[in-house]
């Protein structure tokens, strides 16, 4: 009973976020553009769909997607997990854990950064009308995978980050320099797509499970601020994809250009 209260609640809240953009939409079509809606019960329907849609995705975070995340992060960090006895307690209390400690910590950031990724359903959007676009010069899988590397990259660094308390602005700032560089280098084509792709990973399924990964780790690692340490994730998680991408690219077009020369020394 408890539960349906809750999803009614989340439902009215909902409702109530999504009005807006219901009032602009409907308020353009005939007061703007002064034309009927085509199509009005389809759109309804979609809406109807929306709604439903994102309450029941809310209602899945709060119940499932955060406390899992966050129950994973407290398991992985748990020093008598990380040393398999009792005395990893008492190393806990003296501070002696090193952040090599916590390698199961990042290759689980990696999985969960990869696998989120994959499951992104704006990245495979994202994927498919650049597939379509590009007349099939870009793969949808080839993009799709450079983005997820990318990302779980760019978590397992982030909770390195969250181990260590090094300073976030120092991987952003050195991240960001190496986009710039790349930019200069990369084939042209790519180099939208990929500061689109870098946005597109942090939507309804990766934001969820880092956010509460983060918070997790800041919250269970001792001498951690969950304020200072805890956010931060998101950020690696749409720098990094950039990267991987146009690296994707650079390599695809040098493999390209190799060929292309190994060909003409073919050529009698």
């Amino acid at each position: 009973m408890e539960l349906l209260q809750h999803m009614f609640n989340t439902l009215l809240t909902t409702l109530r976020d999504i009005l807006p953009i219901i009032i602009i939409i409907f308020g353009f079509q005939l007061f703007v553009i002064r034309k009927s809606i085509p199509h009005l019960k389809q759109v309804l329907t979609g809406f109807g769909f929306v709604l439903f849609g994102l309450a029941f995705f809310l209602v899945g975070l709060e119940e499932a997607l955060f406390p899992l995340g966050k129950l994973m992060a407290q398991q992985l960090t748990d020093p008598e997990f990380i040393y398999g006895t009792l005395e990893g307690r008492i190393e806990k209390v003296s501070g002696a854990i090193h952040w090599s400690d916590y390698k199961w910590v990042y290759l689980f950031s990696a999985a969960i950064g990869f696998s989120t990724t994959i499951a992104e359903p704006s990245l495979i959007a994202v994927a498919t009308k650049a597939n379509k676009v590009s007349g099939g010069g870009i793969s949808v899988w080839g993009l799709r995978i450079a983005v997820a590397i990318g990302v779980a990259i760019g978590i397992a660094l982030g909770s390195y980050r969250i181990v260590t308390g090094t300073p976030l602005h120092y991987y952003i700032i050195t991240g960001y320099i190496l986009v710039i560089l790349q930019t200069f280098f990369a084939p042209r084509t790519i180099i939208a797509l990929a500061y689109d792709s870098g946005g597109v990973t942090t939507s309804t399924v990766t934001v969820p499970l880092v956010t509460a990964l983060g918070l997790g780790l800041a919250s269970t690692i001792p001498g951690r601020n969950v304020l200072i340490d805890g956010f931060g994730l998101i950020a690696f998680a749409s720098l990094f994809p950039i990267i991987s991408l146009m690296g994707y690219a650079q390599i695809g077009h040098w493999r390209t250009q190799r060929s292309l020369e190994k060909d003409r020394k073919k050529q009698p």
